[in-house]
């Protein structure tokens, strides 16, 4: 299924919007993770190492969160993203149907969801 359109404020710089049109042409995967979500500390080392492999784009969508503790947790556990934004009422959450967190999409150059994992990669 296509991914569902957003433009949301980056978490680095909140006056920057970031959004899915920025991704076209791309293979990539975007991330759903909280500062608050044990899973996601789990999974976060399979996600740098993915990252400094820079086979593939990871974009982070930091879901029902405190900007000031996901910037805290990023700055101590380090940034795989390529760019992260923030989801703080949930809604693109409800509209990728996301129900819990980590969850990632893998979305391909078109933008159609290719695959949905649920849980820690």
């Amino acid at each position: 299924r296509p991914a569902p359109p957003f433009t949301l404020a980056r978490l680095d710089a909140p006056g920057r919007q970031f959004g899915l049109d920025d991704m076209r042409g791309q293979v990539w995967l975007l991330n759903v993770w909280a500062s608050w979500c044990v899973a996601c500390r789990a999974e976060h080392p399979v996600l740098l190492r993915a990252a400094s492999e820079g086979r593939i784009a990871i974009v982070g969508l930091d879901y029902k969160d405190e900007d000031s503790a996901a910037r805290e947790w990023l700055a101590r556990l380090g940034d795989p993203y390529t760019a992260t934004v923030v989801d703080p009422g949930g809604k693109l959450g409800i509209d990728y149907g996301v129900y819990g967190v980590p969850e990632t999409f893998l979305i391909d150059a078109q933008g159609v969801i290719r695959y949905k994992h649920v849980g820690p990669v």
